[in-house]
């Protein structure tokens, strides 16, 4: 996923989304540790687009924060 979409989303879109790759990462711990994982590259990915979430997450709640 690329920042640009990222920013593109609402708070709530974020979060959801958040939630997401979360339980998609663990399922992927999950297949890693049973030997099923065909690449573990995804495992990378998934963690990068979590953090480009959160980062995203905290810039947008600290401009509303300061609005309000």
């Amino acid at each position: 996923m690329k920042i640009k979409e990222i920013r593109d989303l609402s708070i709530d879109e974020l979060q959801q989304k958040n939630r997401e790759l979360v339980e998609e990462f663990f399922k992927l711990r999950l297949r890693q540790a049973s030997g099923q994982l065909e690449s573990s590259a995804m495992l990378g990915h998934v963690r990068k687009d979590i953090a480009r979430i959160k980062t995203v997450l905290v810039e947008k709640e600290g401009d509303s924060g300061t609005a309000q």
